[in-house]
């Protein structure tokens, strides 16, 4: 049950936040920085009113989510943290005496009740509103980009994480005691995945043995990290593959299986839209739907920044709210000015391939160009698929001809909006607005190496379109604090 007027909490001892967290403290800036209420509104209606045990605040349990992933921390030590880290109970609404919740009602509050909550759009619009009304969103451009995450299910990827994390323990534990070396199990020299959840086991216990090692904070951090990467992994054995991730090509000869986040940014470098699909989709097809959402969330867009991907002619041809065509600051490739094609049978151009990909998400493995060498009138580039693939392949109907010897796709070179993009493309303004593109890459940079967005941290692309909102929300507050100093 959750109570329709929150509860103001009084304590005597309030006033110790005043003396105690700094007035430049990180969270004491977002927390004067922002609202939460909304959260508050957009989840009421996912509990019950009048029947059952009050529930925990629902800002609070926000903020408890957000805070694992500013500071990279278990389920665990962020509830354990907020018991004693005063920064943490003024962020989160608390009573300086205030008990913590159990840290099990955050997975109940991320299954029951973020469940079907679109919370992506609902953070990006949030931390964008913010930026508009302070006046830091001044441009009229965004850059846009696409950036991968690994999935957790594939095994050998888990078997990493977990070899990762037992490392960063054992480092943790050496800088404390580096006799502890010698008690240590011996490590599993194989891929064997379950072989490395039982040396992890063995190891979480002859650390737990260790009273007065388990409570040093850096070992205590690092080893509920790895006893929840281990819950979760067996949680999730069973399964050969996460069922929403895909196959991706980084380019002819890389590929990685998940998902991909399509992102907008201001030049300000705020992220404006985002938009999360399984690892084998194009980057081209999705702009209408950042700019769409970049303009439902107040911008105004009058150009689009970004890397050949996105020149493909249907971009090529965007308008914005205002009926003017969007300027497409997007290097001009012979392969993207695609002819006519039918929607259901896309096939999506990989730019670092430079290839294109079949709706059942297969690489071609091999192009030619068709017509007078040097003349682009009548040319095409045609790609060649493999064969066999698509004698197998459960999407052959309407795609592939029983008995083919071959399996092509064609695009034509030439057309007029063609022309005008290799026109647009000699102006002052493309080049200088080209040399913008560099700053989206130092984004999804950020995105990976700070906040740990380079791999997915449980499985389905609801939980990844989760784990993005909360990423994006993180980093928009951060540049949204850093501009307004």
């Amino acid at each position: 049950m959750l109570s329709l007027q929150q509860k103001i909490q009084f304590s005597s001892y309030t006033s110790l936040y005043e003396l105690i967290v700094p007035k430049d403290n990180l969270l004491r800036r977002i927390n004067d920085l922002i609202d939460f209420s909304f959260i508050y509104e957009e989840l009421l209606e996912k509990y019950c009113h009048n029947n059952g045990r009050t529930a925990e605040s629902p800002i609070r349990m926000f903020k408890y989510l957000l805070l694992k992933t500013i500071y990279a921390v278990s389920d665990v030590d962020v509830v354990e943290r907020s018991r004693y880290d005063m920064s943490f109970k003024y962020f989160l609404g608390m009573c300086p005496e205030e008990e913590v919740i159990n840290p099990s009602s955050l997975t109940k509050f991320r299954k029951l009740r973020l469940k079907d909550t679109d919370l992506l759009n609902l953070l990006i619009n949030k931390t964008v509103s913010i930026a508009l009304e302070k006046g830091i969103i001044r441009s009229r451009s965004i850059i846009v980009d696409a950036t991968h995450s690994h999935s957790r299910s594939n095994p050998y990827s888990a078997l990493e994480v977990l070899r990762e994390r037992s490392k960063h323990l054992r480092k943790a534990v050496y800088a404390i005691d580096e006799n502890m070396s010698k008690r240590m199990p011996r490590k599993n020299e194989s891929n064997d995945l379950e072989k490395e959840l039982l040396y992890c086991k063995e190891l979480e216990k002859i650390i737990e043995s260790e009273e007065v090692l388990q409570q040093i904070p850096s070992v205590k951090e690092k080893l509920n990290l790895l006893k929840e990467t281990v819950e979760d992994t067996q949680e999730h054995y069973t399964l050969s593959k996460d069922p929403d991730a895909r196959t991706g090509h980084k380019s002819v000869d890389s590929s990685f299986f998940g998902y991909k986040t399509h992102l907008a940014m201001s030049e300000e470098r705020i992220i404006t839209a985002a938009v999360v699909t399984s690892g084998e989709k194009g980057d081209g097809p999705e702009l209408p739907k950042l700019v769409e959402i970049s303009q439902a969330n107040g911008l105004q867009v009058e150009a689009v920044i970004g890397d050949a991907a996105y020149s493909g002619k249907e971009n090529l041809s965007l308008h914005n709210k205002q009926g003017q065509r969007i300027k497409v600051v997007s290097k001009l490739n012979p392969s993207i000015t695609q002819g006519f094609r039918k929607d259901e049978d896309r096939f999506d151009y990989n730019k670092d391939a430079d290839m294109f990909v079949c709706p059942a998400g297969h690489l071609a493995i091999r192009k030619a160009r068709q017509g007078k060498k040097g003349v682009g009138k009548n040319q095409a580039d045609t790609y060649y698929f493999d064969i066999e693939k698509c004698k197998v392949c459960p999407m052959k109907e309407n795609c592939y001809k029983p008995g083919a010897k071959t399996k092509s796709y064609s695009v034509s070179i030439k057309s007029d909006l063609h022309q005008e993009q290799i026109e647009f493309q000699q102006t002052e303004y493309y080049r200088e607005k080209s040399k913008l593109r560099y700053m989206i890459e130092a984004k999804n940079s950020e995105l990976k190496n700070i906040h740990g967005y380079g791999r997915a941290i449980s499985y389905g692309i609801q939980n990844m379109e989760m784990q993005g909102a909360l990423t994006i929300f993180t980093a928009n507050l951060k540049r949204i604090l850093t501009l307004s100093k």
